[in-house]
């Protein structure tokens, strides 16, 4: 039988075409069937009919008809969004903080957060495993990249979501990454407000600097600041996003001149042969005005690998910040 699913627009997705949304989530679905799907009213944002030009804002809700995921069936398996009792304890382990608004969790490196081609295993999958009796099944409101770590933020039900969203797009939500880069910035701390584009190469889509008559260009602002060094040769970033596109940080810091160690698809390699390979990009902290009123800062500890990194270089690793809630 075929089904009806809805997915939420996420913050990295602000003012993405409908048309290249459904592109970078269902490969196999052309841009002809795209536009006769929105002639013919089976995609919908938030409800509505739309042309395949609708830019998206995070929060929103995309009516995926069954064509869509038909594609996505020929373009590769999509998995069941079943969580089993192995996988609800891995998800239980993940949890920094919940009430009956939201769930944090410290995502590890390797997981996906929503599914696409050739992933076999994602979070978004498995959430019901996160319901704690409630009716809702827990939705996601921002993404990170598979390989990076740290705080990733969940709503338990749809107006929470809509709340999360407007306070991540109104810019009220305070995100801290902290990175591992190569070399050592000059000057040590700085802002970088270079626009960003998506292009195609080898493997894929991937983010890049926006040339000024790029008429996809999407604004991108990123402050840096270093935190420690070890000589020349590494460097430990703070990186505090002010907008949330795709691969932001990454292209912003190869951008620089600094690439994240372990990012190999931006220019991150090193020779220290045990870190080839694993990003070295972590989700510190979240601080946001709570959906109930007041205010919740959520730090996360550093994955192991980056933890690891941290002792090899001599930088310290200071233990994350309790947990905040201050009711307003």
């Amino acid at each position: 039988m075929s089904t009806i699913e809805e997915r939420i627009v996420s913050d990295d997705e602000a003012d993405i075409r409908l048309d290249r949304w459904f592109r970078r989530h269902f490969a196999g679905l052309t841009q002809g069937a795209i536009e006769k799907l929105c002639r013919t009213g089976q995609i919908r944002v938030a409800g509505k009919r739309v042309e395949a030009s609708t830019r998206l804002q995070p929060g929103q809700g995309v009516r995926i008809p069954p064509a869509a995921l038909a594609a996505a069936d020929q373009d590769a398996p999509r998995p069941v969004p079943v969580a089993d009792a192995r996988q609800i304890k891995e998800l239980e382990r993940m949890v920094l903080y919940r009430d009956d608004a939201v769930i944090v969790l410290n995502k590890p490196p390797g997981l996906a957060t929503q599914g696409g081609a050739g992933i076999t295993k994602h979070l978004d999958g498995m959430l019901d495993g996160l319901r704690y009796g409630s009716e809702h099944r827990p939705r996601l409101v921002h993404r990170l990249d598979r390989d990076t770590s740290g705080v990733l933020l969940l709503a338990r039900s749809p107006g929470i979501a809509a709340k999360l969203a407007a306070a991540f797009r109104t810019r009220k939500v305070e995100k801290t990454y902290w990175a591992v880069v190569m070399g050592l910035p000059v000057p040590l701390e700085g802002r970088i407000d270079r626009a960003l584009t998506r292009v195609q190469g080898i493997g894929g889509a991937r983010s890049a600097i926006a040339h000024p008559s790029d008429p996809d260009a999407q604004k991108a602002v990123t402050e840096y600041e270093t935190l420690d060094h070890a000589g020349r040769k590494f460097s430990w970033l703070g990186l505090y996003p002010h907008t949330g596109r795709t691969h932001q940080l990454r292209v912003h810091c190869a951008a620089m001149g600094h690439s994240i160690l372990g990012d190999i698809p931006y220019g991150g390699e090193s020779d220290m042969e045990t870190m080839l390979g694993q990003l070295h990009l972590h989700a510190r902290k979240l601080h946001l005005p709570h959906p109930a009123g007041g205010t919740l800062t959520v730090s996360a500890p550093l994955s192991a690998h980056m933890e690891e990194t941290f002792k090899r270089l001599g930088f310290v690793n200071p233990a994350p910040e309790p947990t905040r809630r201050v009711k307003g």
